[in-house]
Formats: C-alpha cells, sequence, structure tokens
C-alpha cells in the first residue's frame, strides 16, 4: 500500500492485471494535493503471491474494504482500472446493498473489459483461462511478456524499455509470473457474476464516469459502447490515441479526465 495526505475525498487507485499499482506512479503526482491510496491487489506486484491460492475479486474487495478501513477516515472517490473494475463494480453492489464500510462518493471506470463479451480478449488470455493455463505461465519468460504487453499500447505512445522492465521486474517478484493462470480466473468470474456487475454499474445512485482510451485493443470501443447503454446518463471523457494503458501513456490527460469527473 502507498499513500500520501492532502485535501478533500481521498482517491483510492485500483489497478489491473497483469501489473500493479506502480501503473499510477506519474497519476499520484498530478492529483493536485489531494489525499489518496493504492495497493497491490493479492497475487500482483509487490504483494505477496501464495502459489496454490484460489484468487478472486471478492476477496480483492474484501482485502480494499480492508485496507481502506484501517488507512482512511473520511470519504473516498474512486478510479479503476482493467480487472479493478471489476472490484470497483463488486464495491459498487456493496453499496447498493448497505454492505460497504466507508462514503464512497463517486466512482471512474477506465479501460476494463466490464462487458466481457464486447471485449477483445488478447490470445494469452484464452490460453491463460484454459486447461493449458498452468503450462502457458511456467513458459512465459522476459521476451514474450514485452512482446504481448507491448501491444497493448498505441502507436502514438509505445511501451519503452524502461517501462518494460519495471514491469517484468514487478510480474516476476515472489513468483507472479507463475500463478498468472490463477490470476486470469477473474475472467471467469466476471461472466459467472456479470448479471451483478453490470447491475451495479446500472443502479449505483451516485456519480459514475468512464475514462478510456479508445485505442485500447482489448476492452474496445464496442465495451465502451455496452457500457454507454447500461448508463446512459453518465459522463464519459473519451482519449483518442491511447491505448489499453492511458495512465502509463499520457498520465497528464489520464489525470484530468479522471479529476473532471471525480471533483
Amino acid at each position: 500500500m502507498r499513500s500520501a495526505a492532502g485535501q478533500g475525498p481521498t482517491v483510492l487507485l485500483l489497478h489491473g492485471f497483469p501489473s500493479c499499482s506502480y501503473d499510477f506512479r506519474d497519476v499520484v503526482a498530478r492529483l493536485a494535493g489531494r489525499p489518496w491510496l493504492t495497493m497491490d491487489f493479492l497475487g500482483f506486484g509487490l504483494s505477496d503471491k501464495p502459489p496454490r491460492h484460489r484468487y478472486s475479486l471478492f476477496e480483492q474487495a474484501d482485502l480494499v474494504q480492508q485496507v481502506v478501513e484501517a488507512s482512511i477516515a473520511g470519504p473516498v472517490v474512486l478510479a479503476a482500472h482493467d480487472m479493478g473494475t471489476s472490484v470497483a463494480t463488486e464495491l459498487l453492489a456493496r453499496d447498493i446493498e448497505g454492505r460497504l464500510n466507508f462514503d464512497l462518493q463517486r466512482a471512474v471506470l477506465t479501460n476494463g473489459s466490464v462487458i466481457l463479451e464486447r471485449a477483445s480478449l488478447r490470445p494469452i488470455q484464452k490460453v491463460l483461462r484454459g486447461p493449458f493455463g498452468g503450462i502457458a505461465s511456467r513458459l512465459t519468460n522476459r521476451r514474450s511478456f514485452v512482446r504481448g504487453f507491448g501491444r497493448l499500447f498505441s502507436p502514438e505512445h509505445p511501451l519503452t524499455p524502461e517501462e518494460a522492465a519495471a514491469q517484468w521486474a514487478l510480474l516476476t517478484h515472489h513468483g507472479g509470473n507463475r500463478i498468472a493462470h490463477r490470476l486470469s480466473a477473474y475472467l471467469d468470474e466476471r461472466v459467472q457474476y456479470a448479471q451483478r456487475w453490470h447491475g451495479a454499474v446500472r443502479d449505483w445512485p451516485k456519480p459514475l464516469g468512464f475514462v478510456w482510451g479508445l485505442g485500447d485493443p482489448v476492452a474496445t470501443t464496442n465495451v465502451l459502447a455496452g457500457l454507454r447503454e447500461l448508463r446512459p446518463a453518465a459522463e464519459f471523457v473519451e482519449l483518442p490515441g491511447l491505448g489499453h494503458y492511458p495512465q502509463i501513456e499520457d498520465p497528464q490527460a489520464f489525470t484530468d479526465g479522471v479529476l473532471r469527473l471525480l471533483v
């Protein structure tokens, strides 16, 4: 967990797969004195990575609630990316049910395959979900990771060698690359609990907006169109020329969009 004090509601930042809270390092520097908190989900980044654990979005949501309860006294606003959007929608569902243990006032979802049937999953994501996922995890090496990860970035803002090296180091910390098939189970939960989480997007009574890199090859504009159907009155900030990781590719544009919808 990393955090900083400031004025106003705390900005809670939730990362995606297969990366970690490092993705937001250039965002938190641009939050203009607002308090913020970010964390690595279990199995990601510098967190513990139990090798035979059954990783679940519900458990990740439990851990977020525990961290927030222990660290934040006041109201919270949320920005979530990729897998973090599913953790976020579970938090929204709990808030609707009156089971959220903190005051969540606003939320922004960004470049996540919230409506999975509209997404264009990468070949490695499909393999990791299948019967040979464990083998694929064990065979992952730096070269194959960098090649696949780089395809998530836009041509205008390609993956840099420095970023690739940092992401690989964090992925492999405590052998995280060896459990990628277990971490990928969240995709199956997105299917199983789609009604619950799509309903949370539709029915959460507080301000919910979307910031989207339009060049995303996975959480494509087809996903964004589906979110517009679920939440037609929501505010949308579109980021042309940015891919799946807008917070890395253009952190200023990303932060400006997020703050526009959270303030």
